[in-house]
């Protein structure tokens, strides 16, 4: 074959004249994985790099059109110091989160930066709105481009010993993020590596036989074996909840859901890349599939598990006093049913990774928010004995609750283990989104009642979810939407019912609220209709009705401080004043389209209801001064490496340049349990605080200091500054350990939590997060588009542990919260790719203003609770009410896309 050259960053390649993509050439071929593939179809610009100076998806340029021409990738720009400058602002303004998309998002701005070094808003979000991000809100990506050329912006200092909690201090691991050179599951594997493919159902129901697996490796040179269901040496079978556990790794004889695995072939990586599967023997029966609930409950439906009847997995019960006698009673009652439908996370990193035997153990680098619980499955599945699998986690490209279940992992453990060689995988992207977890589709009626003064008396929830054809998070889901459903309010009675059925859908897992947000829909917008019924202020109903400190929660919970939801309130009273004020204004003149002005509010319990949470932390100290943090909380964005750090610099008393962070590794960091459930930094917080106070213990101990000594690391020398007097310890004199450590010391924290009873009555989360949100939209009333003008989010976070990192946690929640509410709707089998299921761009998403209200929790780490899910809890319920106030009727399922904008306002006019 020709062959093709063009300069890469400066230095000539020569590969074959191929249509083979530019991104896999520079991944696979040069060395160069900072340009990442999340698509492969140019939808999700990660792997943008400059061609000829100009801004392209190399995933669509073939190689074999590059003859004499430039590309630059971020490696290129990084090794120039060109983009240090921006850089340092992504770094400053906290503009990469997860860092997949981050390598994109520079390049396309250098070429901007080129051009225009000082751009206006509206240059930035036309030059970097091919890249998508799914964590960030894109705000400080916008901010972060804006400032990178001010030379005199204020540099952050590093904060004195003992105040590093509550400093905007840039993330610790921020900066491999900014450089490309973090490693996710598709950028590494040893060499030699074998490539698997896994092959998966084309029906969402079917019986299915495997043909003969030998011929068909015979006949594809470089294949090396294909797998089935009776080649898993150990448990065929995986979940989350060991009780509910019940997907295979390989269907054996009949699939439950589009995209079900039921094989896998393994060989080498030329060999896979030609590889028609199309050709693999297998033959399908299509069988009738029951796709929603009341399919799933009609009589004589097909039961997808023996085991389960009438198709339901689980539900969930919390009731308290006597709803319809209190309803009854009630002067007003408003009742309602919502819908919401599936939604895909949408991460920009697919799924990938590599395992391999290392003696006689396996090793898995994989992307994955739970490495404990993941080395526990695999050694079931593999048939491996305890402490025989370690889990690595690799950076992870987002989560948001999908990467908690199995996915790559059984398919790379098993084959590296039976072919004794090293086997990767990475998903494509429709297949990533076919076989992985969704949010669940949920069916809602709420009835709610109050007196004419406007307290409320009491509300009936009933919500049906959708769990698709495995369990997953399904029970989780349908336990703790009980408790949430009536939101952070006091009733006289209250009765919550949940069901979670099986369909022949992709299964349901855990998504950035596990039901929450689909609960408060039903709730928040129950409760502006029952205001408006009332004639009451929608604020002040939710004002006067506020859950405070002292006052039982539905499940009889009292919480003795850290209750700051009248605060979040409040605190949005002026900005609703001012955004109704010039929504009038706007209203009076304006043809053709009207504003509105809605609000939301929230709470949410962070860590699993009603059951052991605990998470374990190791901090040591080195012969050279430097203060190591096993840190086994997977930090996927939101922030765990650099709370972490903080909360244990101030516990020790310790300059924050004195620590040393170490990520997850199940061989090295003890269990910290799942990065889920908003629990990080409030359980391993806790334990992090625990853990740097018996550290600190020990260090003064050894000086023979008193509790108020001033704790100083200089080089290998411990010094405390006590009382006046100087004490210190030469490090390299003690005794150390096998790891190099003078002195360690390990805490676990456990939320204090009660089983729940029949009734739901208990005590299900330690710590309850609260906030509210303000949107203010514009909605056409000929097209029905809406558009969201501002959103200002109050949120009680207990103690900010770094601001920075929370805003940025309530900026990305707010964007995934109005793609939930105005155009993201997964539907299997359809929509499977960045193309056609639709995730906000950095054009759909307004200013965003943060408000941190902190109340300071009893039990939290310096008063700190979680953020991750709270964030997004209230945007899509603020959304709709935000369209009922402009038109004057409400859609009452979301997405609200332009023709359910349109049947609503036609419905309000008949």
């Amino acid at each position: 074959m020709s062959t093709v050259t063009f300069d890469v960053n400066g230095s000539p390649a020569t590969v074959e004249r191929s249509a083979r993509r530019l991104s896999e050439v520079l991944r696979e071929d040069l060395g160069m994985p900072a340009t990442k593939v999340g698509c492969d179809a140019g939808d999700c610009g990660a792997c943008t790099v400059l061609l000829d100076g100009e801004p392209v998806s190399a995933c669509m340029t073939a190689v074999g059109r590059l003859d004499g021409r430039s590309v630059q990738t971020l490696e290129g720009l990084d090794a120039t110091g060109e983009i240090a400058p921006l850089q340092r602002s992504f770094l400053r303004h906290g503009a990469a989160q997860c860092g997949i998309c981050t390598p994109g998002m520079l390049v396309a701005a250098a070429a901007l930066l080129r051009a225009t070094p000082e751009p206006a808003e509206d240059q930035v979000r036309d030059a970097l709105g091919g890249v998508l991000c799914r964590c960030t809100g894109y705000r400080k990506i916008v901010s972060a481009v804006m400032s990178a050329s001010q030379t005199d912006e204020p540099q952050p200092q590093p904060p004195p010993a003992g105040k590093a909690v509550g400093a905007r201090v840039p993330r610790v691991d921020g900066l491999p993020k900014v450089r490309g050179t973090d490693v996710f599951g598709a950028d590494a594997w040893p060499e030699g590596t074998l490539v698997a493919r896994v092959i998966r159902s084309p029906h969402h129901r079917a019986r299915f036989e495997l043909g003969d697996l030998d011929a068909y490796v015979a006949a594809n040179p470089g294949v090396e074996r294909a797998f089935t269901a009776v080649d898993v040496p150990g448990l065929n079978r995986f979940g989350v909840i060991p009780d509910t556990a019940d997907q295979p790794v390989f269907a054996e004889g009949e699939v439950r859901f589009r995209g079900e695995a039921v094989a896998m072939v393994v060989g080498e990586p030329t060999a896979m890349a030609d590889l028609d599967l199309d050709g693999f023997p297998v033959t399908w029966e299509e069988l009738p599939a029951v796709m929603t609930i009341d399919e799933a409950l009609a009589e004589g439906a097909p039961r997808l598990h023996e085991d389960r009847e009438g198709n339901v997995l689980v539900r969930g019960n919390v009731r308290q006093g006597d709803v319809d006698e209190t309803l009854d009673a009630a002067d007003v009652v408003v009742e309602r049913t919502f819908e919401t439908g599936f939604v895909e996370h949408a991460y920009i990193e697919p799924e990938a990774g590599f395992a391999m035997r290392v003696g006689d153990r396996l090793e898995v680098r994989v992307t994955t928010q739970s490495p404990h619980l993941d080395r526990t499955e695999l050694e079931a599945i593999v048939g491996l004995r305890e402490g025989q699998v370690r889990i690595v986690p690799t950076a992870v490209g987002g989560g948001f609750g999908s990467k908690l279940d199995l996915s790559v992992q059984p398919y790379v453990a098993l084959a590296a283990w039976l072919l004794d060689r090293p086997v990767r995988i990475a998903y494509t992207r429709p297949e990533s989104m076919m076989s992985t977890t969704k949010r669940h589709p949920a069916r809602m009626r709420v009835r709610i009642g109050a007196t004419r003064g406007g307290r409320l008396l009491a509300m009936d929830f009933a919500g049906g979810f959708n769990t698709g054809a495995y369990a997953s998070w399904g029970s989780t889901v349908a336990n703790r939407v009980p408790v949430h459903a009536g939101g952070p309010y006091v009733y006289e009675a209250y009765r919550a019912r949940t069901v979670a059925v099986h369909t022949n859908a992709p299964p349901s897992g855990a998504f950035r609220g596990f039901g929450v947000p689909q609960s408060t829909i039903a709730s928040e917008g129950a409760l502006d209709e029952l205001a408006d019924a009332l004639g009451i202020d929608r604020l002040e109903l939710r004002v006067r009705n506020a859950i405070t400190a002292g006052v039982p929660t539905v499940t009889g919970q009292v919480f003795e401080g850290g209750v700051g939801y009248r605060d979040c309130l409040e605190a949005l009273r002026p900005h609703r004043e001012r955004a109704i004020e010039e929504a009038a204004a706007f209203n009076a003149v304006a043809t053709g389209r009207r504003r509105g002005v809605g609000l939301a509010g929230m709470w949410y319990g962070c860590g699993n209801t009603a059951l052991p949470n605990p998470s374990t932390i190791r901090v040591g100290l080195r012969r050279d001064g430097r203060v190591v943090l096993f840190q086994g909380a997977v930090d996927m964005g939101q922030g765990p490496n650099t709370v972490m750090t903080q909360i244990c610099a101030d516990a020790i008393g310790v300059e924050l340049s004195s620590i040393e962070t170490l990520g997850a590794d199940t061989d090295t960091t003890p269990d910290a349990g799942k990065s889920s459930a908003s629990r990080q930094t409030f359980v391993s917080g806790n334990a992090t605080y625990l853990a740097g106070l018996e550290l600190r213990t020990t260090l003064l101990a050894l000086a023979g200091a008193s509790e108020d000594a001033y704790l100083e690391l200089d080089g290998g020398r411990l010094i405390a500054h006590d009382r006046g007097s100087r004490r210190e310890i030469a490090l390299g004199d003690l005794e150390a350990d096998a790891e190099g450590l003078v002195a360690q010391a390990v805490a676990t924290f456990d939320p204090p939590t009660t089983p729940l009873d029949e009734d739901g009555q208990g005590v299900p989360y330690a710590q309850f997060g609260f906030g509210a949100h303000l949107v203010e939209l514009e909605v056409d009333l000929e097209l029905g588009t809406v558009r969201p003008l501002k959103v200002t989010a109050a949120h009680d976070v207990g103690r900010a542990v770094n601001p920075t990192l929370v805003e940025g946690q309530i900026e990305g929640g707010v964007a995934m919260g109005l793609g939930m509410a105005l155009m993201e709707e997964y539907i299997p089998g359809v929509n499977e790719n960045l193309h056609d299921y639709l995730i906000p761009t950095i054009g759909d998403v307004p200013e965003i203003v943060s408000i941190l209200v902190e109340s300071g929790d009893p039990i939290g780490p310096y008063g700190a609770k979680g953020i991750g899910e709270h964030a997004l809890v209230p945007t899509a319920p603020a959304v709709l009410n935000a369209i009922r106030d402009a038109v004057g009727a409400g859609v009452h399922r979301i997405p609200a896309t332009p023709d359910r904008v349109l049947a609503a306002i036609a419905a309000g006019r008949s």
